[in-house]
């Protein structure tokens, strides 16, 4: 048993198209803020767009990969299929009218494990649900979007793996990852971290469908929280020790992260809690200009070049 325990979901990257059209419907239709403007480090040729809370707290982000004419993927086992934020009690219905008025793809608000859930796709068709999480006390962000305070998402809630099979993949949570078993509904489970609760939940769905194709509009990865270097260390060491591939701990700016894969294919990675996003702008100016890392800053022209405008709206 792993005796290093996740804190929850530090972020979701996903793959993304036109990065305006991105940036528009995250800050304007669903209220998040641009907290980051960087680039992809492995591919400075493309942005990485955060978006969270007001300062980008760890379990509050969504962030992108936006490739122009990027082919449209497909869920299906061995990815991420859908990723939820909180939003407060009572709020669902609103969210509904509000994303219909907008012209989004929205189903019918309905009942989920016992969570009030509206369901969408967002301009690329991925998946995200919003759950009316009682007991959330994050605040999110409400600096914009026109979004009252009390209806603002909060942050993110959990996320759902579709799996060929599903023990492979609950040995891991369980076993390696310290996670809890937090309940069964057929060929779905639940899987908590630090106790459950809104940021910290893992659904994995056992479905018989074709392998997914990862491309626009689908989950690149997902990110769970440790809270500094020395609990990371420690997390690689049992993983290797239990035979897991994985990476060096590699230096993202904004934290240090590894990465592996569970048995279905989905790609983890654990990133800490620091230092965080105003390690190199001030809070109030987060997200407004772009930002490179020490190692890409000799090739900032060539790369700001190679970059295609964009536009927030405060």
């Amino acid at each position: 048993m792993n005796t290093v325990a996740p804190h929850g979901l530090h972020h979701v990257t996903a793959i993304a198209g036109e990065p305006q059209r991105n940036v528009d419907f995250y800050t304007q239709v669903l209220g998040l803020r641009l907290v980051k403007r960087t680039v992809n480090f492995d591919a400075p040729d493309t942005y990485h767009l955060y978006y969270g809370d007001e300062a980008g707290q760890p379990s509050t982000l969504l962030t992108f990969f936006p490739w122009r004419g990027v082919p449209r993927g497909r869920n299906g086992t061995g990815m991420t299929t859908a990723t939820a934020f909180s939003v407060p009690e009572g709020s669902v219905g609103w969210w509904h009218q509000r994303l219909t008025a907008h012209g989004v793809p929205v189903e019918e608000p309905t009942s989920r494990a016992g969570e009030d859930v509206v369901s969408f796709r967002d301009p690329d068709g991925m998946v995200i649900d919003l759950v009316a999480a009682p007991g959330d006390v994050r605040s999110g962000w409400d600096g914009a979007a026109n979004i009252p305070a009390d209806r603002a998402v909060r942050g993110l809630h959990a996320i759902t793996l579709s799996e060929r099979l599903l023990d492979p993949t609950a040995e891991m949570l369980l076993a390696r990852l310290g996670m809890q078993l937090g309940g069964e509904d057929g060929a779905r489970a639940r899987f908590a971290m630090a106790g459950g609760g809104s940021g910290a939940l893992i659904d994995v769905a056992a479905v018989d469908t074709d392998r997914g194709l990862q491309a626009g509009g689908t989950v690149h990865h997902v990110a769970f929280r440790a809270p500094d270097l020395a609990t990371m260390t420690r997390w690689r060491d049992e993983l290797v020790d239990a035979g897991v591939q994985v990476t060096e701990i590699l230096d993202r700016q904004y934290f240090l992260s590894i990465y592996f894969r569970e048995p279905g294919g989905v790609l983890f990675e654990i990133a800490t809690d620091t230092p965080g996003f105003t390690v190199d702008e001030p809070l109030l100016e987060l997200g407004r200009s772009l930002k490179l890392p020490p190692w890409l800053e000799p090739t900032r022209e060539e790369i700001a070049a190679a970059l295609p405008p964009l536009e927030v709206i405060p």
